[in-house]
């Protein structure tokens, strides 16, 4: 003990009032010189010399219990460098893993880009605070997250450690306001005030790391870890650098933190700029602070080899059961170690192209809550699953729908199924060849219309059988969706796990024969009028438009009575831009558009049609729907890809069906690459109802 405080370097000198005054201070007045009562230079003397020792006297407790928290977190690995204990002083400074050095550099002013709604951080729990006081602030610094933030926050038995400033002195005094969206790129801000810093470096890094673990808290991003502490940097081993510019002689009273990202991967974590303030001026910056949450050493954060879950992970479900895999391990299925998703049998398809579930706003899948079935065991297996499906989605802004749109249907409920039949291991008899993981098709059924704004959606799925073939694996399931205890969307689809080779030979639909779209095969050519979807997009005011990350149409050609029902042909071209966003998320090394997508398509060009023929008209309130009770079925030979140039749709109406506020439209479709016919959809339908119209 002797030896470590020795190193806890103390500043100033001890009080003593008896003591010789240091060199170059007049000695103190004795009383019996000036009164009884010692005189009032004597009194100034003392107060001056108490003021200073109990400044020093702080700010070394604080140095000191810094070092040792540093020292704990050393025994369970966690590398926290002790910083110096400094004068307030204006300058740059270089911070690396909490460390701080004078720099001649200042910060590197650094704007990241918005993110779109699409790319957001979806959190891992959902809270009403938007403001904390001083109690609160205690709360959390006694570990008691979930009653400040709510329920879903709760996290029985885990996580004893993740504590706001934990081991160190709370500098903030409470938070005026926590933005989810706000900030200059809109992943996050917080304000909060602050007692009056000293303006040392060290002081005020403490500070926006407090602001930094008060977000991160918010976020729930230590839900899906059982045991974790917090650390600088993003969880991944190297050095967390961040850089600060301070201003002297003003003492911040408010600390504004710009969160610039949020991300799973590597490890939970936050990354800021912190910027304090006192009234109306800067007093200092920080510059790229990241604070992630690290799992102390020997704790298991994913599957063992074989899939087994050694401990539980520390996520519960959105019912309070004990999850095997959670978002964390979803995020690195999407981009990070695949190792850690699943196991370590599967590490190596971190760094290759390999199976993947979309990414980041395509990521439809959350956590995996219980399984009856074993790797290797590739038939029977059944599995529940959840999605939560946050009201502030891009999906439910950009959809013409009065709900969820079709394509996040298919999507969740498809990346269950490919999720969970990866996890069982059909890839793994034959590790090291490169394979890429396609739908071929299905059948759903809606069963109920529900609004699933803020549901949480509970996959029940069975893997029914899994056939292995030279080139390409197929494994088909069964699911059924349910919100709120009751089912409302089921369905059957089959996947493949396709070579290559097999990827190179692909004759779509029709045997490699170069079919025309009907419209093409008419001679002589009917008539064709256009609708002018851009035109209606491009008006604000319109209604029931598909816009932003659902722009998919730009116009639409109709030939009225034509088609192979004689009710109405519709057809479009879509160009393809190998910078569409989707080819970012769909999937990560092996871009493709998702099958949904094209679907959704397809749905918008029905939609737009019901509009255009008024079929509409006399509604006051009208919303477009899944249909209840209408199976759909899709059949996939082929992807499109960045460098195929365009899409090609038609649609035949084969359908048209009224009723008391509503109106429901049918048809059957097909989409083209260039030269192929890839997609088939039989009986695909839309609907347009009247708010509160009674069901069919």
């Amino acid at each position: 003990m002797t030896n470590d405080l020795e190193g806890l370097g103390f500043d100033g000198e001890p009080f003593d009032p008896f003591a010789a005054p240091p060199a170059g201070e007049p000695p103190a007045p004795a009383a019996s010189q000036t009164g009884g009562n010692g005189g009032a230079d004597n009194i100034g003397a003392v107060a001056r010399e108490m003021r200073r020792a109990v400044a020093d006297a702080h700010r070394n407790a604080l140095h000191a219990q810094v070092l040792m928290q540093a020292r704990t977190l050393s025994r369970w690995g966690v590398d926290i460098a002790a910083p110096t204990v400094s004068a307030a002083a204006s300058g740059y400074y270089e911070i690396v893993n909490g460390r701080i050095t004078p720099s001649t550099a200042p910060p590197t002013a650094q704007t990241p880009p918005p993110v779109t709604t699409e790319a957001r951080f979806k959190p891992l729990a959902r809270t009403e605070r938007t403001t904390l006081d001083r109690d609160d602030l205690a709360r959390l610094a006694d570990g008691d997250i979930s009653g400040v933030f709510g329920p879903g926050y709760l996290q029985p038995g885990c996580n004893p450690s993740v504590k706001l400033a934990a081991g160190t002195a709370l500098l903030l005094d409470e938070v005026g306001g926590i933005g989810l969206r706000g900030g200059s790129s809109g992943h996050g801000a917080l304000v909060a005030s602050v007692a009056r810093l000293d303006g040392t470096p060290e002081q005020l890094l403490a500070a926006g790391e407090q602001a930094a673990e008060i977000f991160a808290l918010y976020l729930g991003l230590h839900l899906c870890l059982a045991d974790a502490v917090f650390s600088p940097g993003d969880g991944s081993g190297e050095p967390a650098r961040s850089e600060a510019e301070i201003t002297t002689g003003l003492h911040a009273t408010e600390v504004r933190l710009d969160v610039t990202g949020v991300d799973l991967v590597p490890r939970p974590h936050v990354r800021a700029d912190v910027e304090f303030r006192a009234g109306d001026e800067i007093a200092a910056r920080i510059t790229g602070l990241c604070l992630a949450l690290v799992e102390k050493p020997g704790v298991p954060i994913g599957p063992d080899r074989g899939g087994t879950v050694p401990a539980f992970l520390g996520r519960y479900s959105a019912a309070g059961e004990q999850t095997l895999i959670n978002e964390f391990h979803i995020a690195h299925f999407a981009r990070g170690s695949h190792g850690i998703a699943f196991g370590p049998e599967f590490e190596h398809y971190s760094d290759r192209r390999a199976t993947r579930v979309p990414d980041r706003g395509l990521t439809l899948v959350d956590r995996l809550v219980s399984m009856d079935g074993r790797r290797g065991e590739l038939d029977g297996a059944s599995y529940e699953t959840e999605y939560d499906s946050p009201a502030d989605s891009w999906y439910y802004a950009d959809t013409a729908n009065a709900s969820m749109p079709n394509m996040i249907y298919m999507e969740t409920s498809l990346q269950s199924a490919l999720s969970i039949g990866y996890f069982l291991g059909p890839t793994l008899s034959a590790p090291q060849a490169p394979v890429s993981l396609r739908n071929l098709g299905g059948t759903a059924t809606v069963l109920r219309e529900v609004d699933l704004r803020d549901k949480t959606l509970r996959q029940r799925s069975q893997l029914l059988s899994t056939t292995l073939n030279n080139g390409a694996s197929l494994q088909s399931f069964a699911y059924t969706l349910l919100a709120d205890g009751e089912p409302f969307y089921e369905g059957e689809t089959l996947f493949g796990y396709f070579s290559e080779e097999a990827m190179a030979n692909q004759t779509g639909l029709d045997a490699g024969r170069a079919v025309p779209t009907w419209l093409d095969a008419q001679q002589p050519r009917p008539a064709v009028r256009t609708i002018d979807v851009a035109a209606r997009r491009a008006d604000p005011a319109a209604a029931l438009c598909a816009r932003d990350h659902f722009a998919l149409l730009d116009d639409l050609h109709v030939v009225d009575g034509g088609g192979r029902y004689g009710n109405g042909y519709l057809h479009a071209v879509r160009r393809i831009d190998p910078d569409d966003w989707f080819f970012a998320r769909h999937f990560p090394r092996d871009p493709v558009i998702p099958g949904s997508l094209g679907v959704e398509t397809v749905i918008h060009a029905m939609q737009e049609w019901l509009l255009d023929a008024g079929l509409g008209e006399g509604m006051t309130n009208p919303g477009f729907i899944l249909p209840v009770g209408a199976p759909f079925t899709w059949k996939y030979r082929g992807q499109f890809v960045p460098t195929d140039g365009q899409a090609t749709l038609e649609v035949h109406i084969k359908d048209v069906r009224r009723g008391p506020g509503r109106v429901r439209v049918t048809g059957d479709a097909s989409m083209w690459k260039p030269g192929l016919r890839i997609y088939e959809l039989t009986d695909i339908a839309v609907e347009l109802r009247e708010e509160g119209a009674r069901p069919w």
